[in-house]
């Protein structure tokens, strides 16, 4: 006899992709941003002082702006959806048929027969007809409240465990050789990030690598090459 699962236990890392994106591209730019502005600073021929005050700056600067923006964005998202529920959940009060009709209707648009379209709206209508509506007609399929302090806090932390990387070589190596140590200690960084995000998601982690580390070192080189003109014209 062969037995089946009663349930379907296929995993799959989609669902990953929020939160995962979020602290990914926290920590991606906290590197990034705080190794270009010491490089910048150190390739224009800033002191130690200089360069250290630069990454911190950087830092609590790139933290609070993640933040900012997170919750800006979340508090944006939470407002938008709140308000297509409420209109939504009117609209069925005011005009069920109508609802009903425009559900089955995107049921047969979705390759169901008309009358299997039409069975399964009554019965999703009759189960949980603004739930039905909210997924299927306007896509929204977690009902839980977004939480913005949350998704803030999260981004600046993200983003000041990330920058901490280069600033912490940048006080450890010598002057003279903060431009290479950082941009090693960087690439590096980059690339474990790339590779553990990748394998988090379920992708290919040598791409994801490659990736990262080569839009860092043309970051890096940039602005090393803007404060070595700076600080030549200085």
């Amino acid at each position: 006899m062969i037995d089946h699962p009663s349930t379907h236990s296929e995993p799959h890392l989609s669902n990953r992709t929020g939160w995962l994106r979020a602290a990914v591209m926290g920590a991606n730019d906290g590197i990034l941003s705080t190794a270009s502005l010491i490089v910048g600073v150190a390739a224009g021929g800033g002191d130690r002082t200089a360069v250290v005050l630069a990454g911190v700056a950087g830092m609590v600067a790139g933290a609070m702006s993640m933040a900012a923006g997170e919750y800006v964005s979340v508090s944006s998202q939470a407002d938008t959806e709140r308000a297509d529920v409420e209109r939504e959940r009117a609209e069925l009060e005011t005009n069920p048929q109508g609802e009903l009709d425009e559900l089955a209707a995107i049921y047969r648009n979705r390759g169901l027969s008309p009358d299997l379209a039409q069975q399964v709206a009554v019965e999703l209508t009759e189960k949980d007809a603004l739930g039905a509506h909210l997924r299927d007609e306007i896509g929204i399929t977690d009902l839980s409240p977004p939480q913005p302090m949350q998704a803030a806090i999260v981004s600046a932390l993200t983003f000041a465990v990330g920058a901490s990387a280069p600033l912490i070589v940048a006080m450890l190596v010598p002057l003279a050789q903060i431009l290479w140590w950082v941009g090693l200690a960087t690439i590096i960084a980059l690339a474990a990030l790339g590779a553990l995000g990748a394998q988090a998601g379920g992708a290919p982690r040598p791409r994801a690598a490659v990736r990262v580390v080569v839009w860092g070192v043309l970051a890096m080189a940039a602005t090393s090459a803007i404060g070595a003109l700076v600080g030549t014209a200085l």
